[in-house]
């Protein structure tokens, strides 16, 4: 689990910013984000590898957001990095994500270890959901690169040893619902697996 805050990250796949682009002029904004467009992903959301996270009560799907993170270490470096499933409740908003959406009690898988080194433009992912194919996210495709994205946030930031910042999900993120099985896996990192359950 990490040691310290756990920051997500919107607009970063230049698929996603695609996506979006429609909707960037118009208000109360009007314009696109010049900053990285960060959240929280509280404690109490932090979910271990291989657990069960329940489904919100009256809830029928939520929004699968697999993506890999810097973990932190000494200096403002990142020490390495970890996969993540970043769950969150479907919902139209990109500037300001809605804390009741994204912060639910489970909603973050985390991967079981850190893969300590690597080159994150190289990095890529697929999710599946019961056994199937549902999703890809290839992070040469980043608007900012992890470099410049950690040089970006540090500008305003201080980030420490233990934090951990997400270099951001790919549009196009699947849906799943109670009873499912979400595996997230790729080249050189250990699977990270979690089963959405019913509210007991």
């Amino acid at each position: 689990m990490p040691g310290g805050t756990v920051y997500g990250v919107l607009l970063n796949f230049r698929e996603e910013v695609e996506a979006w682009a429609p909707r960037m002029g118009e208000p109360p904004y009007k314009a696109p984000p010049k900053a990285p467009v960060l959240y929280v992903k509280t404690a109490n959301t932090w979910s271990p590898h291989d657990s069960a996270i329940a489904m919100p009560e009256g809830v029928g799907e939520v929004e699968v957001g697999a993506t890999i993170a810097m973990v932190m270490g000494e200096g403002g470096k990142a020490a390495g990095y970890v996969l993540m499933n970043d769950l969150s409740l479907p919902h139209a908003s990109f500037f300001r994500p809605p804390v009741k959406f994204k912060c639910v009690d489970g909603f973050l898988g985390i991967g079981p270890a850190m893969r300590a080194g690597g080159d994150p433009d190289g990095f890529a992912l697929e999710v599946r959901i019961n056994g199937e194919l549902r999703h890809a996210a290839d992070f040469s495709q980043l608007v900012r690169s992890a470099p410049r994205l950690l040089a970006d946030v540090s500008e305003f930031m201080t980030l420490g040893p233990g934090d951990v910042l997400m270099l951001g999900c790919n549009a196009g993120r699947p849906l799943a619902q109670a009873g499912d099985r979400i595996e997230i896996t790729a080249p050189g990192f250990e699977t990270l697996m979690n089963t959405l359950a019913e509210v007991a």
